[in-house]
């Protein structure tokens, strides 16, 4: 029997072991260590992107469930089947159900049993399961028992492959809804309110700047209408004093020489004259009556034919002799321009221009304001047109902004062009703008629809 080699000869063998021998089974097994080595590397690297995956997946998750639970609006998460997969806090507190209990619960469950037999219940699931968008008005049963109408939106749910796997509903108490309509409708009609006395409040202040021009306008009717009838009453005098004469049987020797004394005959010819003038002066004191009516009385807001160049030329006639006006007035116009428009709004715009522009040359030499209009085959383009200094870049972004004005305090009230922007693009359906000529000067044009 061989005798066991001593682990002294093992080691010495061992140290005399040849590297360049030829030995397959070593050099597999050193790869085979190599592969683990990897093998676990890789592990380690995945443990750590998965443990990092994992943090970001659950700070992920609790922050959509922070969402979630703070969310107003009530949310319901179905599959294609209609069934509840979620819901949130908010719909939990409405329903008195955990998202536990609801979970694979059909939809309809939540509807009050009028609403989950109806037309719109079936409607809706069908909307869920084709995965359309759709809007509508459904009733849900709270924790109560009571029904509360809900405006509900439903979207289609989609997975990361594009896959229709279910919609989400959201929405809100219809209640809350009709609170903020009504809410925001009373604040709209104070606006509105608000805005009608701010433009009868600017109507006023430029009626009282029409004053002196309204008294001159009146001043020489009312003269002809008065003297008329002085020299009527004369006559009338007269007439009396030869009928009286005449019906006493005078001889016709002393009746003609009455009747040239009184001046018999030069009064019936002049009659017809005083009567046609007092006539002329008494239409002329209705119209400006009625003018001044339709600016200062709110419009009806009905849209009628106007001529445009007769308002034009009314405008300038009236702030011409109420103005303190140092300035040409130039105008170039047509003889007629008929549009339908309402008279009485675009009348107070062009008044509020035609002052806005004799403020502006107010200390100019050799002021011009100069007032043109012209038409497109859609479009009318009235302009007012100064040489006084301009709008600065800055001033001309806020020339139409309420309250703003670059007129000494007591001067204006900054209301006037903010007025008129409101009239022309609100009343009138058409526009205002402003821009400084390039020879100085600033210019406001008017564009009404031409119809």
């Amino acid at each position: 029997m061989a005798n066991k080699p001593s682990d002294s000869q093992l080691l010495h063998e061992t140290d005399g072991f040849d590297l360049s021998l030829n030995r397959p089974d070593d050099k597999a097994w050193i790869e085979v260590i190599q592969h683990m080595d990897a093998i676990y590397a890789d592990l380690v690297r995945s443990q750590v992107e998965l443990e990092n995956k994992n943090t970001e997946l659950e700070e992920a998750h609790q922050f959509i469930e922070s969402i979630l639970s703070t969310m107003h609006n009530i949310l319901v998460v179905t599959d294609t089947a209609s069934r509840i997969q979620r819901v949130n806090l908010a719909f939990e507190k409405l329903t008195g159900k955990t998202n536990l209990e609801l979970k694979n619960q059909p939809l309809k469950t939540l509807f009050v049993k009028s609403t989950a037999d109806s037309e719109l219940s079936h409607t809706l699931i069908e909307h869920i399961r084709t995965g359309t968008l759709t809007d509508c008005e459904i009733d849900i049963a709270s924790i109560q028992g009571e029904k509360v109408p809900m405006a509900i939106t439903c979207k289609a749910h989609y997975d990361h492959t594009g896959k229709l796997i279910g919609s989400v509903l959201t929405g809100r108490p219809l209640g809350e809804i009709r609170k903020a309509y009504l809410k925001l409708k009373e604040t709209h009609d104070k606006l509105k309110m608000a805005q009608q006395q701010l433009i009868q409040s600017e109507k006023m202040a430029s009626l009282g700047q029409l004053v002196a021009g309204v008294a001159h306008e009146l001043n020489n009717p009312i003269s002809f209408v008065f003297g008329n009838m002085y020299a009527l009453q004369r006559y009338e005098k007269n007439f009396r004093l030869y009928l009286e004469a005449v019906h006493q049987n005078i001889s016709t020797e002393e009746r003609d020489k009455l009747r040239v004394k009184l001046k018999i005959d030069y009064a019936l010819k002049d009659i017809p004259s005083l009567l046609e003038a007092s006539l002329e002066g008494a239409e002329r004191v209705k119209n400006i009556v009625q003018e001044l009516r339709r600016f200062a009385t709110p419009g009806n807001n009905k849209h009628v034919n106007v001529d445009l160049v007769s308002l034009v030329k009314s405008s300038i006639h009236w702030i011409s002799h109420s103005a303190n006006l140092n300035a040409k007035l130039i105008t170039d116009l047509p003889d007629e321009l008929i549009i339908k428009t309402n008279e009485g709004y675009v009348h107070q715009i062009l008044i509020n221009l035609l002052q806005n522009a004799i403020d502006a040359v107010e200390h100019i030499d050799e002021a011009e304001i100069i007032v043109a209009l012209r038409t497109s085959s859609d479009e009318v383009y009235l302009s007012v047109r100064d040489n006084g200094p301009g709008i600065t870049p800055k001033d001309i972004l806020s020339v139409f902004d309420p309250f703003f004005t670059t007129k000494p305090v007591g001067k204006g009230t900054g209301l006037g062009l903010s007025i008129s922007y409101g009239l022309a693009t609100e009343q009138c359906h058409g526009s205002l703008s402003v821009e400084n000529n390039s020879d100085g000067g600033a210019m406001f044009t008017l564009t009404l629809p031409n119809v």
